[in-house]
């Protein structure tokens, strides 16, 4: 079994976690050859007693030898391959395992990260019809979370200037949320990228969220947070792009609007002000 189709088994199957898949997918990149058995996987992985026994009955069920063989009809980029990004290899906690539609060749280009409220206002969205033009002229690939909001209005923008964007999504490729986002991962599909860790047919659960937005924070060169209340998961995603050495900005906003405080607040803990695209251009060291 190549080391790639023993990472994607690995993925798929119950009990490892992710912490035991990186912990394996690092061996396997220093011992390629190396044919691991079940108890040897338990080892590498540190599994404790329980978990150890729920890989132990998954890893030679029909199961899930039938969902390898599903995923392997779908586009599948793993850690061990040459074409993973580094820079989301080096980032905290990477996937071991990602599914894709679309052009990965955008992972080349320079990737900003816009992130904002759920109930984001006309400001995120007349600050994103400034920002994009000079984004999509700069080859700039944006990158999103495809929720309600802030982050639909960033790949609709982008896609209304004519540019590329990049979907990271909680859940499975064929799986739609919000279901009224559907025809835009469809179209983000055929013209841009759709990446998730989750196999076929997961559905949307609350943990996947925090997940998908640390994939997020590894994949962009730059984030920009457009409006985000106090304590908000867009503060939680700019702090893991801070954690992945990433450069953060935040667009002000008045004192007293509700969904201005978490921009506010980051820009006096020293994120950079985005007051223009030459901001988001600098800290993507295009200019």
């Amino acid at each position: 079994m190549l080391p790639q189709t023993f990472l994607l088994k690995l993925h798929l199957c119950p009990g490892i976690g992710q912490v035991g898949e990186l912990r394996i997918a690092e061996y396997l990149r220093q011992q390629p050859t190396a044919q691991l058995d079940v108890t040897q996987l338990c080892q590498l992985a540190h599994l404790n007693a329980r978990q150890a026994q729920r890989l132990q009955q998954a890893w030679l069920s029909p199961q899930l030898a039938m969902a390898v063989r599903q995923h392997q009809q779908i586009n599948t980029l793993t850690w061990l391959d040459d074409a993973y990004p580094e820079y989301l290899r080096e980032s905290y906690r990477p996937p071991s395992v990602l599914f894709y539609q679309g052009d990965l060749n955008l992972l080349q280009q320079p990737v900003l990260a816009l992130v904002g409220a759920r109930q984001a206002t006309n400001y995120t969205q007349r600050v994103l019809s400034q920002f994009m033009p000079a984004l999509v002229a700069n080859q700039v690939v944006t990158i999103s979370g495809l929720a309600a909001g802030a982050d639909r209005m960033a790949h609709l923008t982008t896609l209304a200037a004519h540019g590329s964007t990049i979907a990271v999504i909680g859940t499975g490729l064929d799986v739609y949320y919000p279901r009224v986002n559907q025809a835009l991962q469809q179209r983000i599909a055929a013209t841009g990228l759709v990446l998730t860790e989750y196999p076929l047919g997961s559905s949307p659960q609350r943990h996947h969220f925090p997940e998908r937005n640390r994939i997020l924070a590894g994949l962009c060169q730059a984030l920009c947070v457009t409006e985000a209340r106090h304590h908000s998961g867009s503060l939680i995603t700019a702090n893991l792009a801070l954690q992945a050495n990433r450069n953060v900005l935040a667009v002000p906003g008045a004192l007293w609007q509700p969904l201005s405080i978490g921009c506010n607040q980051l820009i006096a803990a020293g994120a950079r002000p985005a007051l223009s695209t030459t901001d988001l251009l600098e800290e993507l060291a295009i200019i």
